[in-house]
């Protein structure tokens, strides 16, 4: 080992290569840089070194470009992006039961959506509280009709069967001490 080999080659330059010129003498001068720091030009002059591929346990695939065909890397639509994410996540019931109950004017109709409001959805159940026992009433007799536009909305088989409810009766509760029995009756007279 001489005192030159703990030292940095010098830069080439053109008195270097005196019969390059341009785009030649840059190669050369590229060519000289790899074989000086071990790349992989100075493994194809002739002293190969073995070189050890570390995967970390994970085999590496390789990436192939993508063609004129579709691909799963190929930019997707927001939408069908959502959708794999709400399917994989287990959402798509309670997306469908926020989509039913924000769009409850347009997948009725406004005039019932003004006179009842959905509850809840449990097991295909839907609970609609009406406003009055006359739309209650209205509301039972139109029970096909309501189950083929909701499945028509939303989606077939996520709506099975209405109950509806008519408005509740007032509580005569009043106060933390009452009397147990039927509530006021008629004792005016």
């Amino acid at each position: 080992m001489g005192a030159n080999d703990d030292q940095a080659p010098a830069p080439a330059t053109e008195s270097d290569y005196p019969q390059l010129r341009g785009s030649d003498l840059a190669r050369a001068a590229l060519r000289a840089a790899r074989e000086a720091s071990g790349g992989p030009a100075a493994n194809s002059a002739g002293t190969r070194k073995k070189q050890v591929r570390r995967t970390g346990g994970i085999r590496s695939r390789r990436r192939r470009w993508s063609g004129a065909s579709p691909d799963d890397r190929d930019p997707q639509p927001l939408g069908r992006i959502a959708a794999r994410l709400a399917a994989d996540r287990g959402w798509s019931s309670r997306l469908t039961t926020g989509r039913l109950f924000g769009q409850w004017g347009a997948i009725v109709g406004e005039d019932v959506a003004e006179h009842a409001q959905p509850m809840s959805l449990k097991d295909g159940e839907l609970t609609i509280q009406a406003e009055s026992t006359a739309w209650a009433t209205q509301l039972r007799l139109l029970q096909r009709q309501l189950l083929t536009k909701i499945a028509a909305g939303v989606g077939h088989g996520v709506v099975t069967k209405l109950k509806v409810h008519g408005p509740s009766t007032p509580s005569w509760r009043y106060g933390p001490r009452h009397v147990r029995g039927r509530g006021p009756r008629d004792t005016y007279g």
